[in-house]
């Protein structure tokens, strides 16, 4: 199976991904985690991506297609995959279309109010990379890290006017998406405000239907 996953911010696409992955064998790909390891790597993308980012420009369509393209490629992409943060922008689904189109693509839904209290009580360590939230995962001492008592920060991409910036860049570039899926045919929604078990579970029920077709 090809999964491609949909959703806003703070949906926890990327926390579903990786455990759905485990469950069902598949390869997950985060064009976050390829971008840090072609950087990591020192690789000519690598170098390519690091000068658009530090410059705070979006790495190009065809740059990101790329990247995807050359990780499906390897081995352990053979049985299928989770593509979590790819496509995000309708010429990179028709680009998807081309080398690797997606059997199922899951949407996951949450509403505005939901994302602005996950994301903005998001903590991270700056000593150790530990992450917490104020609400739903919080330190035992107020403001610091459990395992290194270092000071928690927030970063600036969860502050609440970036979260904000972040909801309209989505709701412009790949909110499309989900019409584009509709009408082939290949889209599902699922609820993704209560917790990553109960979402992974119904996520899970769902491949079930498909699988006994």
């Amino acid at each position: 199976m090809k999964f491609v996953f949909l959703g806003p911010p703070g949906a926890g696409k990327g926390t579903l991904a990786k455990q759905a992955s485990e469950k069902l064998n598949l390869s997950h790909i985060s064009t976050g985690d390829l971008f840090r390891e072609s950087i990591h790597k020192g690789t000519p993308l690598g170098k390519e991506v690091q000068s658009i980012l530090s410059r705070g420009d979006l790495v190009p369509d065809a740059l990101t297609i790329q990247l995807v393209r050359e990780r499906i490629d390897q081995d352990d992409c053979k049985n299928g995959f989770i593509l979590d943060g790819f496509p995000r922008t309708i010429p990179q689904a028709k680009a998807l279309q081309t080398f690797a189109p997606p059997t199922q693509v899951i949407n996951f839904l949450l509403n505005e109010e939901e994302i602005i209290k996950r994301l903005s009580g998001r903590r991270s360590c700056p000593r150790c990379g530990a992450i917490y939230h104020m609400v739903f995962n919080p330190p035992r001492i107020d403001e610091l890290c459990d395992s290194c008592g270092a000071t928690l920060i927030t970063r600036k991409d969860d502050k609440i006017e970036a979260i904000r910036n972040r909801l309209e860049v989505y709701n412009s570039q790949t909110v499309p998406l989900i019409d584009f899926y509709e009408r082939m045919g290949i889209l599902s929604n699922i609820d993704a405000s209560p917790s990553p078990v109960e979402v992974l579970k119904s996520f899970l029920s769902l491949i079930q239907k498909f699988t006994q077709r």
